[in-house]
């Protein structure tokens, strides 16, 4: 199936388009100012989608709902297709930790690593604690792109074992330096960056996101609806956006007759986009306090999340520690065994309530409990690198 993506355009003033390639991983150049990176959108020709296409069995992959997603040049891994699980209260979980690697980051990286193929990148670069790193190192490797991770030096195990089964190059430098670092493997090395390179708020890629509507059309065609409401862990708001943008195409398609309300959990050590919200700005930088939840404790946030909020009539909430692990104990003593940051749109339902009694309540778990931070131990020392050594590394790599 042909892809049915037409244009890259701003998601601050939709009306500003550019095309669809190379994907501008910087942000959109026309909207963009000194203080706000603006991330861009994918537009599509909706009126060519095919009629059957959300009456297709379910498959493992992304090339079902290609007309819908940007171009898929590299292969896949079976990703999405991942089991929807009821609890005793009648809560809905989407199990995103079944995916290849173990985390919801398979669906935006099948996409990225898509774009970065077809655009003749040489290779992949992204900063990640974990889960992005993961998944990015092992969809590169199916590609047969190298990859470099820029990582923190107390990686879980469980990552540490995946980037280097890749092959990946994993480099762990001061947290202030990882950004340059990264703008510069993308101008000398011809990188395509699948993780945020911006400093002013995140824009990450482009096509990115798109993965993570698949979500939202795995949910309704189980439930044979959309459901009343979505909660999601929630770090720089892609996941959030995805999903949200799935759930108003569907409407749009005429596959449901409405779109849920999406809640974001962040947690309460950090909560930038909360900040956001509550102060009615488009992005917003906050301190980070100590925190298990170490895959979304993000010091700023995105304009994807306050978008994704404002369409759907959602909200986003902070929950403790305690809370989300308390959420995470539930869901094992359900046979579900995840992160402690993937538990936190259970543990924000759990604290917070929902509002909704018009149809089913789903929470996201983004991640295995493989991932989390509970037996970590320091698996790569901290270096302080130069670019003469990061390109000396890289050089090497390619042979």
């Amino acid at each position: 199936m042909t892809s049915l993506a037409t244009a890259q355009r701003a998601l601050l003033d939709p009306t500003v388009r550019h095309p669809l390639w190379p994907p501008l991983t910087a942000g959109c150049p026309v909207t963009s100012t000194e203080e706000v990176a603006y991330p861009l959108d994918i537009d599509y020709d909706y009126d060519r989608v095919p009629a059957d296409l959300f009456a297709r069995p379910a498959a493992h992959g992304l090339e079902r709902w290609a007309p819908l997603l940007p171009p898929l040049a590299a292969p896949g891994l079976g990703e999405g297709d991942t089991p929807l699980v009821r609890l005793a209260d009648g809560v809905w979980i989407k199990d995103e930790s079944r995916n290849p690697t173990w985390s919801h980051k398979d669906r935006l990286n099948r996409v990225a690593v898509s774009a970065a193929v077809a655009s003749g990148a040489r290779g992949i670069v992204v900063s990640s604690s974990g889960n992005h790193g993961a998944a990015a190192a092992a969809y590169a490797a199916r590609a047969g792109l190298p990859c470099v991770v820029f990582t923190s030096p107390f990686a879980p195990p469980a990552v540490a074992s995946h980037l280097r089964a890749y092959g990946a190059t994993v480099l762990t430098p001061p947290r202030e330096s990882v950004r340059p670092l990264m703008r510069r493997i993308v101008e000398e090395f011809g990188y395509q960056p699948v993780s945020s390179v911006t400093d002013t708020a995140h824009t990450g890629h482009p096509f990115g996101p798109e993965g993570y509507k698949t979500i939202a059309y795995e949910i309704a065609l189980e439930l044979g609806r959309a459901p009343a409401s979505v909660h999601l862990p929630t770090g720089y708001g892609e996941l959030l956006y995805g999903v949200t943008k799935g759930f108003l195409e569907l409407a749009r398609l005429g596959v449901t007759d409405s779109v849920p309300r999406m809640y974001a959990a962040e947690p309460a050590s950090a909560g930038a986009l909360t900040t956001a919200v509550r102060t009615g700005a488009d992005t917003a930088r906050v301190p980070v306090g100590p925190t298990a939840a170490y895959a979304i404790d993000c010091e700023i946030s995105g304009y994807r999340g306050v978008v994704a909020l404002r369409e759907s009539g959602g909200a986003a909430r902070t929950v403790t520690d305690r809370q989300m692990s308390d959420a995470q104990a539930e869901l094992a003593a359900q046979g579900l065994w995840c992160e402690i940051s993937s538990a936190a749109g259970l543990a924000s339902l759990r604290a917070h309530g929902p509002r909704e009694t018009d149809g089913p309540v789903v929470c996201v778990v983004t991640s295995s409990g493989y991932k989390d931070t509970a037996t970590a131990r320091e698996t790569y020392a901290p270096v302080d690198l130069e670019w003469a050594d990061v390109k000396a590394l890289l050089s090497r790599a390619e042979g």
